[in-house]
């Protein structure tokens, strides 16, 4: 989760990607030997070319879709170098607290979700 000014980076996924349409929080799955640290810092330069600085860990989320479950881990980061572009994704925005209710996400991000309408954006 890249904060900015009170703001949180979103991203949209690809219409033909699984949950295609949908926005989520920037990141990725994790190469062999990599920590969820530099996988994240990786994943947020290729997608969208930027650099951040990993915080700390903010939640953990465990999701049963019908096919697969997810294991989601999330951390506060804060934008270091670049402005996000959408290179691997099909959009990105910075929204506001009470805009996140305005944006479709995965059913695995609905806690996070309900977490950070009570969280203070820094």
């Amino acid at each position: 989760m890249i904060f900015r000014d009170g703001r949180l980076l979103i991203t949209q996924r690809h219409a033909d990607a699984c949950l295609g349409g949908l926005w989520e929080f920037p990141g990725g799955k994790r190469e062999p030997g990599e920590t969820f640290e530099e996988c994240l810092v990786r994943e947020i330069r290729e997608e969208l070319g930027m650099d951040i600085a990993v915080v700390e860990r903010f939640a953990e989320v465990t999701h049963a879709y019908a096919d697969q479950t997810v294991r989601l881990k999330f951390f506060l980061c804060r934008p270091f170098h670049g402005e996000p572009r959408p290179l691997g994704c099909a959009a990105v925005k910075w929204v506001g607290q009470a805009e996140l209710a305005d944006y479709e996400f995965p059913a695995a991000d609905a806690s996070l979700l309900e977490t950070l309408r009570a969280y203070k954006f820094p």
